[in-house]
């Protein structure tokens, strides 16, 4: 994350905080993370010179009407200040900084297959017994290099229990040996 988009988040997270809005503009910033992410086009259309900043606007309030008023300010002095292809990474910073401030912890779990309802429960189960955290969010990718098993990640720390890293460590130690 930019500097910039950071301190963006953080001044919108501390307004919504003094209207007490800050779950709203959170659900606001997922919105807006996961519909500029998912559209290529609206991308370039905020990354593109040509466009006018004014269309830009525009355009931004249209899509996002049904947001907060916190939200359309962003929006507004984003555009205000050529920041506007900033964006996605204020959405994705103020996420972040919510959920540190919830105390929520995040992890990612990357399995060959999607995960059943049931293993699912047990990494939550498990990733709660490793950070005492009682608010998690569980990312799940899916990788079939890895052939079975899985990666767990969570902030610097990385459990792999995946198939092709046991293969890795059994190849490495006839290497040695031979």
């Amino acid at each position: 994350m930019s500097r910039a988009a950071t301190r963006y988040a953080k001044a919108i997270l501390q307004k919504a905080n003094e209207n007490n809005t800050e779950a709203v503009v959170f659900g606001d910033m997922q919105s807006v993370y996961k519909t500029i992410e998912d559209s290529r086009e609206l991308r370039a259309v905020l990354q593109s010179p040509v466009i006018k900043a004014n269309d830009k606007k525009d355009a931004l309030l249209k899509i996002f009407s049904k947001q907060s008023e916190a939200t359309h300010a962003l929006i507004n002095i984003l555009v205000a200040n050529k920041r506007a292809p900033l964006l996605s990474n204020v959405a994705k910073s103020y996420i972040d900084i919510y959920n540190d401030q919830q105390g929520v912890k995040k992890a990612t779990v990357i399995t060959a297959v999607p995960l059943s309802p049931e293993m699912e429960t047990k990494v939550l189960a498990k990733v709660t017994e490793l950070t005492g955290s009682k608010k998690v969010t569980l990312n799940s990718e899916i990788d079939p290099e890895i052939i079975g098993g899985f990666i767990l990640r969570m902030g610097d720390t990385q459990y792999n229990a995946s198939i092709a890293n046991q293969l890795g460590n059994l190849k490495r130690e006839f290497s040695k040996s031979i």
